[in-house]
């Protein structure tokens, strides 16, 4: 049995906790025995993209003190995993924590990573009914090269049609801070996303970071559009018979 470390990000904690469960439901349907500390709060990514770097490095190391560093981490936010994949070398490289920060950068996954490359599971039962288009997150895709592995897991889906849309690589907006010191070009981000996601008649947006989708679901209540957005672990246990 494949032993995990859960990494829940203090912004699925506070605003998507449904999702932290989903995603711990389906690590054990794929056969891990999970562990988690419930002492473990945020990797210091708020932070670090502020510049606020001393602070960030504070967080950091709890972080790094809260996670067995010889078993697979795993979270439900890429952002989360880049940040520790990345932002960690400006924070720990030569320190004290250098030995621990590198193992556990080996060791941590975003989840549709681990679940296709580590543990090569890929069907998980779910169906739900609609059409929806998958929105690459920055971080996913480019700080954690994943592209295929949440549309291959999204193609086992029953009843759900996954189909492309324009420009969906392209950011949403949300970016941070970026979205609270450029309000109105991160909302023209979002409406442009969510322009694109209309056009080819969709009635789900899907994707691996809940703070894309935040991002995106606050226009959409804004405007009152008949667009849902949805985490792939929340899509990922639809149909089961006891979630």
């Amino acid at each position: 049995m494949t032993e995990v470390e859960l990494f829940i990000p203090c912004f699925i904690d506070q605003l998507f906790p449904d999702t932290a469960f989903s995603t711990l439901k389906l690590l054990e349907k794929a056969g891990c025995s999970v562990a988690y500390n419930p002492d473990q709060t945020c990797c210091g990514q708020p932070a670090y993209n502020g510049g606020y770097w001393d602070e960030a490095k504070t967080v950091g190391r709890k972080f790094l003190t809260d996670m067995n560093s010889h078993r697979y981490i795993v979270s439900p936010s890429a952002s989360c995993v880049g940040m520790i994949k990345d932002g960690y070398n400006d924070l720990f490289t030569n320190s004290v924590e250098h030995n621990t920060c590198r193992t556990i950068q080996q060791n941590i996954f975003e989840l549709s990573e681990f679940l296709v490359h580590v543990l090569k599971y890929e069907y998980f039962g779910a169906e739900m009914v609609g059409r929806a288009v998958y929105h690459d997150s920055c971080s996913a895709l480019r700080q954690c090269q994943i592209r295929e592995e949440p549309r291959k897991l999204l193609a086992q889906v029953g009843g759900l049609e996954v189909v492309p849309m324009k420009d969906q690589e392209t950011c949403c907006g949300f970016g941070g801070t970026f979205a609270v010191k450029f309000t109105e070009i991160s909302a023209a981000m979002a409406e442009q996303k969510i322009q694109h996601a209309l056009d080819v008649e969709a009635e789900y947006i899907i994707s691996t970071d809940s703070s894309c989708l935040l991002q995106l679901d606050a226009y959409i209540q804004k405007h009152n559009i008949a667009l849902k957005t949805m985490h792939l672990a929340d899509v990922l246990v639809q149909g089961w018979a006891n979630i």
